[in-house]
């Protein structure tokens, strides 16, 4: 009997004798750069705004609110890096713009993401993230191993750096480098004035709810908010906290804001070093401090309230930026998840004796909040406004208010 016809076997495939090179058909090409101050130059594919900018790189672990991250203030002089992988896809709008001061040129200079930004899909979008970060000229750099760069961000601490987008893909490496190099980092630089509104401004507007959206409305304690670069829903928590809020440019003078005769003075987040905005700000803290009313600061206003004290700040080796922050409330015992964003701390051994520590970070322990034992004063490091992040540190704007009513607001 004839055995049945066996099938052939497959021959293997040869292998290929080399990589596919930049400009082959499955390789997309080098559009966007970015080149640290120690020359390592990652490539990838570029967006947004087209040009170089340098700065400082930094990373975000938030997962979603890319567009109140990018508008934070706080955000001025750093090209942003976000660890979730997909980010842009759900397009933006108008109404998760952060920035108080809208006239002001954009505060971040960049952003790097991992995978390629997709058409918008959700209901609020009203523009294209990449047609969004052209009109805010902002540099987006996309196809980066953003774990890989995280990873050397926590091991090296933040590098500066320059985000290049050419649709061309013409760079000159030379001068990028350079750049790069050249540029002295955050230290010393007062970014606060680039940022901070420039005349008064008078707030009503309350937080968002799924079904009303914005509202308005003015509480009775008065409050003066000092902008060195004021995120808005930090005002909308304290106007639905029952306040009615002035905002004042960060160069205001003391004497200027206690006459406007405030129930309560608030220190706004912002930018850059802490001691050298502190050089026209912190005389004016101490001022307020020494009125008598109750005073609240968040971030740069944390920072600079410390120095006011008596107290030093320090550069943090990576930063905390992120919406999910372990942070201990030792007046409650309370832990809490926090948004935060700062390249900066306040050195708790530098306190003077009448100052208590009442929140720290228990990722690194590093000091989250001060008080004064025998004033209405107290501060934050993290974000209580959230925006993106939990809100289980809105508690801190009801205990703001409690302060003022207190002290005899109205």
């Amino acid at each position: 009997m004839a055995k049945p016809a066996q099938p052939k076997k497959a021959k293997p495939r040869a292998r290929a004798e080399k990589a596919p090179q930049f400009g082959d058909w499955d390789s997309p090409r080098v559009t966007g750069l970015l080149v640290l101050a120690d020359g390592t130059v990652i490539e990838g594919q570029g967006f947004g705004a087209e040009g170089d900018a340098v700065g400082e790189v930094c990373f975000n672990t938030a997962m979603t609110g890319y567009q109140e991250v990018l508008t934070d203030p706080s955000y001025a002089g750093q090209i942003v890096t976000f660890t979730f992988p997909h980010v842009g896809n759900v397009g933006t709008n108008d109404e998760d713009i952060e920035t108080t001061n809208l006239a002001a040129s954009a505060a971040v200079l960049g952003c790097i993401v991992k995978a390629p930004v997709t058409e918008p899909a959700n209901y609020r979008s009203a523009k294209h993230f990449d047609k969004w970060l052209k009109a805010r000229n902002i540099i987006g750099l996309s196809g980066i191993d953003t774990r890989a760069l995280t990873n050397l961000v926590r091991e090296k601490g933040m590098p500066n750096g320059v985000i290049a987008h050419s649709s061309k893909g013409k760079f000159d490496l030379v001068a990028l480098k350079k750049k790069a190099a050249a540029w002295p980092g955050l230290v010393g630089l007062d970014l606060a004035k680039d940022v901070s509104l420039t005349q008064r401004l008078d707030w009503d507007e309350k937080l968002w709810t799924w079904k009303d959206g914005y509202t308005h409305g003015k509480g009775s304690r008065k409050v003066v908010a000092i902008d060195y670069g004021l995120k808005r829903n930090i005002l909308r928590c304290l106007t639905s906290a029952g306040c009615d809020v002035t905002v004042v440019p960060g160069d205001a003078r003391a004497e200027d804001v206690l006459a406007m005769n405030p129930d309560g003075i608030f220190l706004s987040n912002g930018p850059g070093d802490p001691a050298a905005t502190g050089e026209y700000a912190v005389p004016e803290i101490r001022k307020l401090v020494d009125s008598g009313k109750p005073v609240f600061g968040i971030c740069l206003g944390h920072q600079m309230l410390a120095i006011a004290l008596g107290g030093k700040t320090m550069k943090m080796h990576q930063g905390h930026h992120g919406a999910n922050h372990p942070v201990k409330d030792f007046t409650t015992g309370k832990v809490e998840i926090v948004s935060m964003n700062h390249g900066f701390a306040v050195d708790r051994d530098s306190l003077p004796g009448n100052v208590e520590e009442t929140h720290i970070s228990l990722f690194d322990g590093s000091n989250a909040g001060i008080a004064v034992k025998d004033k209405p004063v107290f501060s934050v490091q993290h974000h209580p406004e959230a925006s993106p992040g939990p809100q289980d540190s809105h508690y801190l704007f009801t205990r703001f208010v409690e302060l003022m009513d207190r002290q005899g607001g109205r």
